[in-house]
């Protein structure tokens, strides 16, 4: 199996991803509907991902929820629905390029460990910052550039694996609803997880990998995941893949100005679907 990148595409390929950790709320629904406007104004086709990595969290009742609710909202995509949980042999070839290429290295520290190095700890979440994600790894506990890399065996495969990232190196894209994005490598974030201990890949890899072998164009998702667009454009650099466009969707809040999430449950689609709330009602409310 070979990551697809010289086949010829659509012009315009999106996706829907949502994670089957909960139910969908008015932000997911927000953002998911873009993608689908975006698709449709271009003449495009949407592929539907289910992002089932999370193995503790995630669940097939939420997967079967989302199907339902975004059916429920009208949005339309082509099928087989792909799951990420079905793709492993893909992101292990990814990352056994990254190892050959001397790219990665392996990592025994814990969260704890990064969590007690990081200044501030506390720190209010940054725009495009996600509230999960990675601290700033120090680049004192990088192993030497040159020092031999384990093997991908089972035994490599149960180690935590990072992308070493270009020490200052300033990366830049242009997004289509918030303008120029810029960060600086080791700044900005630092070495990132690309692969698991428990043997699967991050997010950051994953998503590449996906991106690059369904031939995705643009990527359409929340303003909080800015920080890892940057983090997967090494990726698709690395891995000799082109990289998709980016619209990052401003996030919604509550009253009380928090970001939505998973625990709202009363602004979840289930429960305004429960309450009376029609597809027409919600199209209203979400303004696009």
């Amino acid at each position: 199996m070979q990551l697809k990148q010289d086949s010829p595409k659509p012009s315009y390929i999106g996706r829907l991803a949502p994670s089957p950790t909960g139910l969908l709320h008015l932000g997911h629904a927000r953002t998911f509907a873009l993608a689908a406007a975006r698709a449709q104004a271009a003449g495009g086709t949407l592929l539907m991902r289910i992002d089932d990595l999370d193995l503790d969290r995630c669940r097939p009742k939420f997967t079967a929820a989302a199907l339902e609710d975004l059916t429920w909202l009208g949005l339309h995509w082509q099928n087989p629905v792909i799951t990420q949980s079905e793709r492993l042999p893909l992101y292990r070839i990814a990352l056994a390029r990254l190892h050959d290429a001397g790219l990665i290295y392996p990592c025994d520290r814990s969260r704890r460990d990064l969590a007690e190095a990081v200044s501030a700890p506390h720190e209010s979440i940054e725009p495009g910052q996600a509230a999960d994600d990675e601290p700033l790894y120090p680049a004192a506990w990088r192993p030497a550039a040159d020092q031999a890399l384990p093997a991908l065996d089972a035994s490599g495969l149960a180690l935590n694996w990072r992308f070493r990232v270009p020490d200052k190196r300033e990366l830049r894209f242009d997004d289509a609803l918030l303008g120029p994005q810029t960060a600086t490598c080791g700044r900005s974030f630092g070495d990132f997880l690309v692969w698991r201990k428990d043997g699967l890949p991050s997010y950051q890899l994953a998503c590449a990998v996906d991106d690059t072998d369904l031939g995705i164009t643009e990527v359409v998702r929340g303003a909080d995941l800015i920080r890892s667009t940057f983090r997967q454009l090494l990726l698709f650099e690395a891995l000799d893949a082109p990289a998709p466009a980016y619209c990052h969707a401003p996030l919604l809040t509550d009253e009380h100005g928090i970001r939505l999430a998973k625990r709202h449950a009363a602004l979840s689609l289930a429960t305004l679907r429960a309450n009376g709330t029609t597809p027409e009602e919600l199209w209203t409310r979400l303004a696009l």
